[in-house]
């Protein structure tokens, strides 16, 4: 019996968990998958989709226990001139910035769309289809305004960070007979599997969308590396302020190291001399202006024993923007950077099932996403064209595994039932497979939401 389609949550990457007469659709998932490359995220090499992974550490979580963070003033999600994507590993989230709770909105906002339109896919596919649906949702829990039309309620709920789509399949107060061929449970395995994979799909489809209009508006950023690495924040009161470094000082070496030109490993060397130093005298050799000179840090100790300097960095580049010349040239560029992203996505999911024992502390939960959201609009507007593609893209690969709580689970059980000649399997196990990944994801979603919290910069400097 195909349970009620429901809701999303914000966690990694858009988990989605099959409950009764809802699925709860845990943004969790789309972190899951997101790993640093092209965000800001925390401390260490990422990359650009959701799990740190061995070859493209993508987005980071701000699990991190260091206080250095990165950050690029330019753009966040860049390409080198030929069209190849570098490995821009090196952004991190410092935290929520609470004096510009706008950029805040802007990527909560992002989230909700993203959101909204996947359940979109999900309520279109049934209601052209003429399968009863009975609520579609923006939000969770106590309704704040609602209307009905056509014997859908549509809402609007206290908490943005979901949404979700109800049949009336499984509600005992519904007057539908239970024998009505309209019901989602009773239609066609065609019929239902289109329903199902009907949110995947509009996440592609919007997140190729997304792209071709910033090709056709603000156009795609291209980057030429310099050696060394950025500081374009210097943290006040932290010990990077209080050893002399200044925002705008590029870091040519380390204890007599000098840095690659290949910004993400330049970045992750400093970073990793940083953590592992604490209370003791780093000696950084820094251009200035037109001079060059050292500079020596004393880390301070994380409450975790890692060092931290309080500074932002990001690799020593000089970005400008390719906009489409026509429509052709936009279904291009367009078509190649989708594919880009789409590759990071799958390639850093694979690296991440790989190694899983060293990337299951990377994932992250809706606190950080919406952290690093906020990091990219305040640092660039732009940036949030590609945060939001990637996370549509993201929604979509996870959402098509085969585990319980996802659509790929739900179109798992669909194929079973074909594979049975038609024979659905019992509602019990049915129902208990179902509820086994719900309360999984429920008990990782709060665990996310409590570590992700603890572990912005702020909620640290309380402690």
């Amino acid at each position: 019996m195909m349970m009620g389609l429901e809701g999303q949550f914000s966690l990694f990457i858009l988990v989605r968990c099959l409950s009764h007469a809802h699925k709860l659709l845990f943004l969790s998932s789309i972190l899951f998958v997101f790993s640093s490359q092209i965000f800001q995220l925390k401390v260490t090499h990422y990359r650009i989709i959701l799990f740190k992974t061995k070859t493209h550490p993508l987005f980071k979580p701000l699990s991190s226990s260091s206080n250095l963070s990165f950050h690029s003033k330019t753009h966040l999600f860049s390409r080198c001139p030929l069209g190849k994507r570098l490995d821009l590993r090196s952004w991190a989230v410092s935290g929520f910035d609470l004096s510009n709770f706008e950029s805040v909105l802007e990527a909560a906002g992002v989230l909700t769309a993203i959101i909204v339109v996947h359940e979109s896919g999900h309520f279109l596919a049934a209601y052209l289809q003429g399968i009863h649906v009975s609520k579609f949702a923006v939000g969770f829990g106590p309704i704040l305004a609602k209307f009905n039309a056509k014997n859908v309620e549509y809402s609007i709920r206290a908490f943005p960070l979901g949404g979700f789509v109800g049949f009336p399949d499984n509600d005992p107060e519904s007057d539908i007979p239970v024998d009505d061929k309209n019901l989602l449970k009773n239609r066609p395995i065609l019929d239902r599997t289109i329903v199902i994979s009907a949110g995947v799909i509009a996440n592609i489809i919007f997140a190729y969308v997304i792209i071709f209009v910033q090709v056709l508006s603000v156009g795609l950023p291209v980057q030429e590396a310099f050696p060394g690495v950025l500081v374009p924040e210097v943290r006040a009161l932290s010990a990077a302020s209080r050893d002399g470094l200044l925002p705008g000082d590029v870091i040519l070496a380390v204890n007599g190291t000098n840095l690659p030109k290949t910004g993400p490993i330049a970045v992750s060397e400093i970073v990793n001399v940083i953590k592992s130093s604490p209370k003791k005298n780093v000696l950084l050799k820094v251009e200035r202006g037109k001079q060059d000179f050292e500079i020596g840090v004393t880390p301070d100790e994380s409450f975790d024993g890692t060092g931290k300097i309080g500074v932002q960095l990001s690799p020593n580049v000089n970005i400008t923007k390719v906009v489409a010349k026509d429509i052709l040239e936009a279904f291009n560029f367009a078509g190649k950077e989708f594919w880009g992203l789409s590759s990071n996505v799958i390639d850093s999911l694979k690296q991440t099932f790989l190694n899983f024992s060293q990337s299951a502390s990377k994932v992250s939960g809706p606190v950080a996403i919406i952290a690093v959201g906020a990091e990219v609009a305040r640092s660039n507007i732009d940036g949030l064209y590609q945060f939001a593609a990637v996370l549509n893209i993201n929604l979509a690969v996870i959402n098509l595994l085969p585990l319980p709580a996802l659509d790929g689970g739900s179109l798992a059980l669909v194929l079973i039932e074909a594979a049975r000649g038609g024979r659905k399997l019992p509602l019990e196990i049915e129902q208990r497979i179902m509820s086994s990944g719900i309360m999984l994801v429920i008990l990782l979603g709060l665990f996310l939401i409590v570590r992700d919290t603890l572990n912005l910069d702020f909620i640290k400097d309380m402690l």
